[in-house]
């Protein structure tokens, strides 16, 4: 493959510390390259290093004649008198632009809601990013560089951004580097992963889910210096493997090597011991939401909201901006009251929210971290087993240098993580989190999810992240034109539904006429209702898939238990284990297709 750019022998360093030495790296046509690493240790600086905006203290960048490179920094800000059509089209004329199949996606993916007209000074901070980042990829460049592209995104955005990606080049032309926490996204679009750390760049083969299987393959072989990082990337590698229960495709890698690696790692959450806790700390009701409708005016946000959240409850709930999911919350906690139907509320709920605003922190921010954990309960259960909060802290990414750091001189990453130790050290027993993925690199973002596995206590999380909330929870309810749906299919079938809606959220559905009253003789989805035998047939055949669907997750556990047990030299047995276990997704697969039909064909 032909050489686009490379450094040779580069060496960064500030006056506290070294930042690289003597890296020597390429991208060739064809690359796809993610970009991992702690908080701090260069990958932003890699990129600057590498696209030529800052100058290596020492060693050289090059560059193939003719290359062009566009790049999206986290820096980088448009001027506040600049109109958005001249940001992305400049001055040609709109037959021109409007021809361009590459711009019309752009636009299409990034900017529906972004008033064409406005300057860049009257739009949100989301909005600017998403201008920027579409002024970048109306271009035509040979590489393209990305820091944290997906901040602002919704699901929704992040899906359609891998897609561009996938689709902008043809097979073995172009290259991309791309820096980003989040993990769905570097699986979707990466061949290859470079993990910066301790000053050098270290090359690993394939994706997110490849990486993390390599990485735990070399902490193996290496010291037991590294013995925490590896059990945890251990973990999250089980998770990996398995895979969560809805969704449709699994990682894919050397599936053998996984096997042996994960053979004795038990399931990330022991859903029934965990389950048992969250009934014995918050009784049998937690939070009911009873036919509760929530209107601003005359604008109806949420209509018909039934949810009986359950104790040891683990849920993400997903929707556009603007879509109701902050109201919803606000239900839960109690901060706000519903415009009709009613909320009840379990006499022993604690409910502590993990905000974007960092608020907890306020009063606390000339305070050195070591006296705000001093302050707070001498233990901790985590897991089963009692922490003080000082492991708590070193188990979140703290180093003990940083103890006697005031809180506003931490990072914004470090004080993210310092707020959610600190909501969990006043034992909730219920736990909202609003966007916590937020400046957080993806170790980390381990750390915080192996946590979360052994709390034992109803979870609630809204997040643009999808690899976090398919990690760490076990149901999804998306909201789509006010009304909570369930979605057995996660996050895939979230986008397919809004897919169908036509432009993102701005459509009104098929079932409503012109006058606003609903078709009776159509359901949600504008299909004709079911009636007599045929309603009772589907009505059957419903809850004869989902016992088939029980009856085939068991089988597909039992699998799973029996990989952990099996000898792991016994090749042939194995590929026998496999070839059952892929029966059983098969079927999987098509019972999950089926549920989805029948309920669709069954709404009202």
């Amino acid at each position: 493959m032909a050489h686009l750019l490379g450094a040779e022998s580069l060496h960064l360093e500030y006056p506290t510390r070294v930042i690289f030495d003597r890296i020597t790296i390429g991208l060739d046509e064809g690359d796809r390259i993610g970009v991992v690493g702690r908080n701090g240790d260069g990958k932003s600086t890699l990129l600057r290093l590498l696209s030529g905006r800052i100058e290596p203290d020492s060693g050289r960048v090059t560059r193939r004649n003719g290359v062009t490179l566009g790049m999206l920094d986290q820096a980088d800000t448009l001027p506040d008198d600049l109109v958005v059509r001249d940001a992305i089209v400049g001055d040609r004329e709109e037959y021109e632009w409007a021809g361009d199949a590459r711009i019309r996606d752009v636009i299409d993916g990034l900017l529906l809601d972004v008033p064409w007209e406005a300057t860049i000074a009257e739009l949100s901070g989301g909005q600017r990013r998403r201008v920027g980042l579409a002024k970048l990829l109306v271009g035509d460049w040979n590489v393209i560089f990305l820091d944290e592209p997906t901040n602002h995104l919704d699901v929704e955005g992040i899906a359609w951004l891998a897609g561009h990606l996938n689709k902008r080049w043809p097979a073995n032309q172009g290259g991309l580097i791309v820096v980003t926490h989040d993990r769905w996204f570097l699986d979707e679009v990466s061949t290859d992963t470079w993990e910066v750390h301790d000053q050098i760049i270290e090359p690993f083969e394939g994706g997110y889910a490849a990486y993390i299987l390599q990485r735990v393959e070399r902490d193996k072989l290496a010291s037991t210096m590294e013995s925490k990082r590896q059990n945890l990337a251990r973990k999250e590698l089980a998770w990996l493997r398995r895979g969560a229960p809805a969704r449709s495709t699994k990682p894919k890698f050397r599936m053998d090597a996984a096997y042996e690696l994960i053979a004795n790692e038990p399931p990330p959450r022991d859903t029934v011991a965990l389950s048992q806790l969250a009934t014995a700390r918050l009784g049998k009701d937690v939070v009911d939401l009873l036919d509760v409708g929530v209107s601003y005016g005359d604008k109806e946000v949420l209509m018909d909201i039934e949810w009986r959240i359950a104790p040891g409850e683990r849920t993400g709930i997903l929707g556009v901006n603007g879509a109701g999911k902050s109201t919803l919350l606000s239900l839960v906690a109690g901060t706000l009251q519903p415009t009709s139907g009613r909320v009840k509320r379990g006499k022993t709920i604690r409910v502590a929210i993990l905000s974007q605003q960092l608020g907890e922190l306020a009063d606390i921010l000339d305070d050195r971290v070591m006296d705000v954990i001093a302050r707070q309960k001498s233990s901790y259960v985590s897991g089963g087993k009692e922490l003080t909060p000082g492991q708590l802290l070193e188990r979140m990414g703290f180093m003990s240098a940083q103890l006697s750091t005031r809180v506003k001189d931490l990072s914004g990453g470090q004080r993210r993580r310092l707020q959610l130790l600190l909501i969990l050290l006043g034992e909730p027993n219920v736990l909202i989190l609003d966007e916590p993925t937020n400046d957080l690199d993806t170790d980390i973002l381990a750390a915080i999810e192996d946590l979360l596995d052994s709390w034992p206590g109803t979870l609630l999380v809204v997040s643009h992240d999808r690899y976090l909330l398919e990690r760490v929870t076990d149901n999804q309810y998306g909201i789509l034109d006010g009304r909570m749906r369930h979605l057995p299919g996660g996050v895939d079938q979230y986008l397919q539904l809004r897919s169908k809606q036509g432009s993102r959220g701005q459509t009104v559905t098929e079932s409503h006429r012109a006058d606003g009253k609903a078709d009776a003789g159509v359901n949600a989805k504008g299909r004709p209702r079911l009636q007599g035998a045929e309603l009772r047939n589907a009505e059957k055949e419903l809850g004869s898939v989902s016992r088939r669907l029980e009856k085939v997750t068991s089988q597909i556990a039992g699998i799973h238990d029996r990989f952990a047990t099996h000898d792991q030299s016994d090749y042939s047995g194995l590929a026998a284990l496999q070839s059952e276990l892929k029966t059983l997704e098969d079927s999987m697969a098509e019972l999950e297709l089926r549920w989805l039909e029948l309920s669709e064909a069954l709404e009202t």
